[in-house]
């Protein structure tokens, strides 16, 4: 009787301990449910608003104790009204049908009318994609020193281009596909060069500090300060190395670096990190360009030696046989002559 009992208070003990145990698996079920409703509220939308006690909620689940009206608090966002600067500028935007990726390069393509060519497709696909994105980011401000970046990295990738009328339908195409104005581009960009010329490097940190609001620089500076908002991009930072160059300072990267680096975070308040890797980027690009532009010169003055070697080859075979058919002609006309003196002497 004594083993009975103990038998059965060790199959109690077991169940006791199972149920626990399945408790236990429920609870933590029910806690991960949780935190991932969480997280999907947390990265949903940009414009969704951050409710209060978000923290608090997700610490009270993982102490165990779920209170489910935080949760669905979370969960209750309406996009583009969050009581913040940025949804109250951007929010109207909310809903706005955006032109694919896919839409602007078959628009690309279609204005083009023209196959890229192979060495040159990747590159401009990435170009296509990459200005498209820009654009259509609401935070975008076209002013004249993207536009100078722009047309900088656009003639630095293709000057070379083998079919140079076909280069300069790519341009056209690329800003009718993504909704640009080239003339405005173009108007943009002389306008800076006009400026920066024979100006110095502190003419244009006046500008940059603000001194000079009256110059096509100081008037993009003075709107880059006063926008919160304000999106940098890597045309931008093309056209602050463009400025570089018209003013005489050395395009090299680690002297290009630093001043990019001031200009931005010291003279606009701006994170310079973006910028400073852009500049690299652009001297590793165009350093590896130029080496190529090299050794394609180099290969064309092979050529054009070997075929003026050849041409004199010709011309000297061509003169030889010229040599060759007057000498026959004179030793045909003295056998000739010699037959006839002897016909003349019999």
């Amino acid at each position: 009787s004594q083993s009975a009992i103990s038998n059965n208070n060790s199959v109690s003990l077991a169940i006791i301990q199972l149920r626990d145990k399945a408790n236990g698996i429920y609870k933590m079920k029910i806690q991960s449910t949780a935190l991932f409703a969480l997280a999907l509220a947390a990265s949903t939308n940009a414009f969704a608003p951050v409710a209060k006690g978000s923290s608090s909620s997700a610490l009270s689940a993982l102490a165990g104790g779920l209170d489910l009206p935080d949760i669905e608090a979370e969960l209750k966002y309406k996009p583009g009204q969050a009581d913040t600067a940025f949804a109250k500028r951007f929010g109207h935007l909310v809903g706005a049908e955006v032109k694919t990726v896919g839409d602007a390069f078959a628009d690309f393509t279609k204005e083009l009318g023209f196959s890229v060519n192979a060495l040159y497709k990747n590159m401009v696909t990435d170009i296509v994609g990459t200005t498209h994105l820009i654009v259509v980011n609401a935070r975008f401000q076209q002013d004249a020193v993207w536009s100078l970046g722009m047309l900088t990295a656009l003639d630095l990738l293709l000057k070379n281009y083998p079919e140079p009328e076909v280069g300069e339908k790519i341009v056209t195409s690329l800003f009718k596909s993504v909704g640009l104005d080239e003339a405005k581009i173009r108007a943009e960009a002389k306008s800076i060069e006009e400026w920066a010329a024979g100006k110095t490097k502190e003419d244009v940190e006046k500008a940059l500090s603000g001194e000079d609001p009256s110059s096509p620089l100081g008037a993009i500076v003075a709107g880059i300060k006063e926008d919160e908002f304000w999106m940098y991009s890597r045309y931008f930072g093309i056209g602050m190395v463009k400025v570089m160059d018209l003013v005489g300072i050395e395009m090299d990267k680690d002297e290009v670096y630093p001043i990019m680096e001031d200009w931005m975070k010291g003279k606009l308040g701006k994170s310079h990190l973006s910028a400073c890797n852009d500049s690299d980027l652009y001297f590793k690009i165009k350093g590896k360009l130029d080496m190529m532009e090299t050794m394609m010169k180099e290969i064309e003055i092979r050529e054009k030696k070997r075929m003026a070697e050849r041409l004199e080859a010709k011309a000297e075979a061509a003169l030889n046989a010229a040599e060759r058919e007057e000498k026959m002609k004179q030793e045909i006309a003295a056998e000739e002559q010699e037959k006839r003196e002897r016909v003349e002497a019999e």
